[in-house]
């Protein structure tokens, strides 16, 4: 096992990489930028080294600096969390170059299956399903709209390179096409330094549901079950749970199968996602492959009993994965991202917290870097805590995260709590009658009451 292990990243996410490594003996190296010095994971780890200023590329994107900080501090491994560079193949190549470990998937997998065009065909060529489309990255607009009258509108117009909803847009008549693949590019273009896009069917009311795989060194993979993630905005999650409403175990066991081949066609390493739409048939297409640890991991975690993160720590010491192979979910746990933003414009909301009061009580877990006097600063994403519980049944998992929301007390700041507290309520959420489109649906269906009360 690695003797001391640096994190490249922020927040509570590299305040979790460090309690995993504290369990396990190994040492941690914290960095931040000027912004973050009184951030909790800093003061948690054994060391913390300044790597720039408050802004991202001067910091926690810059791979000198970050190199820099574990050649200075003796580091062995390097933990990239989610977000940043945790799926860069760039720096991971610069990280074995320097006899340092990285602590996810091999370069080469993640730059095959970062390339969401690349990972369509790979996904095809191990007989997974996919939504019609184009075979690759389109050549522009006029192929673009070939290839739509082809699958047949509404089809979707989506980034070959990165993530996170970004440079994706929803063409619903030929007329559209042309616009629409010229603002996908172009914010694809800005967000990840590519602009090349690929198409595919849209499905109008789908499911997102994501499967947690985890290979070894010995060619061995396997899953770890299923997250429902069809709660979101703009294409950003903001509720997960598990195991999904909407899939039964012989559903369960075909995705299942289906995720693992494709985590063995490309020699998978250390922890990922593969990420399905599914529509209400029964029919479930391949999406996308995230070569890092998700946001939501803790659902996993609650409802298998594994700790991912320092499974992640394991595998990459060369360790064997040790699974069962007949694990079943136990009960249902859900999470409900705690953004410091307005619940009703979703503006981000940075500064002090004067109050911050988690809730406790029975399988209850929250991951925060948040305490009070803490001020969130306007330069990273807005997520400052993760409010995850466990119970059970669906039904008593949503009542205690009901009763968990109502005990959080955040003053000073505005942020997701009343949102997720109205989710709650919903009465196809609680039903599990839901779909991607299901926030925008909510939101719409409450603006008339909401005007007549003020």
């Amino acid at each position: 096992m690695f003797k001391k292990v640096l994190i490249a990243n922020r927040g509570e996410i590299a305040l979790r990489v460090i309690q995993a490594c504290r369990e396990l003996g190994i040492k941690t190296v914290a960095v931040h930028s000027t912004a973050d010095q009184e951030s909790l994971h800093v003061v948690s780890a054994d060391e913390a080294v300044c790597i720039g200023p408050a802004a991202s590329a001067e910091s926690y994107l810059n791979i000198s600096s970050l190199v820099a900080a574990a050649e200075i501090s003796g580091s062995e491994a390097v933990h990239p969390g989610y977000g940043f560079l945790a799926e860069n193949a760039h720096f991971a190549e610069i990280l074995g170059e320097c006899n340092m470990t990285w602590i996810g998937p091999r370069p080469e997998t993640i730059r095959r299956m970062g390339d969401k065009a690349e990972a369509r065909r790979t996904a095809q060529a191990a007989g997974v399903p996919v939504l019609p489309g184009s075979k690759g990255a389109l050549s522009g607009s006029a192929e673009a709209a070939r290839v739509a009258a082809e699958v047949g509108y509404p089809v979707i117009l989506k980034a070959s390179s990165g993530g996170g909803g970004r440079g994706m847009r929803i063409a619903h008549r030929a007329d559209e096409v042309a616009t629409q693949f010229a603002t996908a590019s172009a914010e694809a273009l800005s967000a990840f330094g590519d602009g090349s896009i690929y198409l595919e069917k849209y499905l109008v009311k789908p499911r997102h549901i994501e499967f947690q795989i985890f290979g070894d060194s010995t060619g061995k993979a396997i899953h770890l079950g299923e997250r429902e993630c069809s709660i979101q905005r703009r294409h950003q999650k903001l509720l997960e749970e598990s195991p999904s409403p909407a899939v039964s175990p012989d559903l369960r066991r075909r995705m299942g199968e289906v995720a693992v081949r494709l985590a063995e066609e490309v020699g998978y390493l250390n922890a990922g996602t593969i990420e399905f739409l599914l529509d209400g048939d029964e029919n479930f297409y391949f999406m996308e492959m995230n070569t890092r640890i998700q946001v939501e991991h803790p659902v996993t975690e609650m409802v298998t009993g594994i700790d991912l993160v320092r499974l992640q720590m394991q595998v990459a010491a060369g360790e064997p994965i040790d699974v069962p192979s007949n694990l079943t979910p136990r009960g249902h746990a859900i999470e409900c991202r705690i953004n410091a933003e307005d619940p009703e414009t979703f503006r981000p909301c940075p500064g002090p917290l004067a109050t911050f009061q988690p809730p406790g009580g029975p399988g209850t877990r929250v991951d925060t870097h948040g305490y009070e006097g803490y001020v969130v600063p306007p330069y990273y994403d807005s997520l400052i805590a993760k409010l995850v519980v466990q119970d059970n049944t669906r039904e008593e998992a949503i009542a205690r995260m009901s009763r968990a929301l109502d005990f959080f007390v955040v003053e000073g700041i505005q942020t997701s709590i009343p949102l997720h507290q109205r989710i709650m309520r919903h009465p196809k959420f609680r039903s599990g009658q839901i779909s991607t489109h299901f926030l925008d649906e909510m939101l719409a269906g409450e603006v008339a009451p909401q005007a007549q009360e003020a």
